[in-house]
């Protein structure tokens, strides 16, 4: 009888010794799946910052070069060329040129009242003063003068100058572009 039961107490107590061996140093599936998920969305964001940074150095460089070649004067300004791979890597979603959306507090309504100011670019919002931005959302009505532009004609700056991972960074911090 004795030569029974103690091979089955045995293998008993090793099982439940491996068991929590197992769970103390092996961890959890989720615990990985959750760092899985977080390395990739860091890979995806160094992955568009160095795009955005190869995208400068050519874009800065060919501008240079364009602008010396014509004769261009010290204070001119060359447009920013519009890299849509590097803000979907960024934001994760598609992202069209000059949509004043991006913008952290601007939904489809207030964009529709910009465009009736004839603000319909990052670099026209990037423009417009503060003041400015209020007296849009003033015509718009009573609903409208609760948001606060204070930080608006910056974003659309970063979004004009293609800053994808500085703005996606900024508006984290923000609460409806506050």
């Amino acid at each position: 009888m004795w030569c029974i039961l103690i091979p089955l107490l045995v293998g008993a107590i090793c099982a439940l010794l491996g068991y929590l061996l197992g769970k103390l140093f092996g961890g959890s599936s989720e615990d990985n799946s959750t760092d899985l998920n977080v390395y990739k969305s860091r890979i995806a964001k160094l992955e568009a910052d160095l795009e955005a940074c190869k995208a400068s150095k050519s874009s800065g460089l060919g501008s240079a070069v364009s602008s010396f070649a014509a004769g261009a004067g010290v204070g001119s300004v060359a447009k920013i060329a519009f890299d849509a791979d590097a803000a979907k890597a960024v934001f994760g979603k598609k992202i069209k040129e000059d949509d004043l959306t991006v913008v952290e507090g601007i939904g489809p309504k207030i964009k529709e009242l910009f465009h009736n100011h004839d603000v319909k670019t990052w670099q026209a919002l990037s423009d417009c003063s503060i003041e400015k931005c209020q007296e849009v959302l003033n015509s718009g009505g009573e609903r409208y003068k609760i948001h606060k532009p204070g930080t608006w004609p910056k974003q659309a700056l970063l979004a004009y100058q293609g800053k994808w991972k500085e703005l996606f960074d900024w508006q984290d911090e923000l609460d409806g572009g506050k």
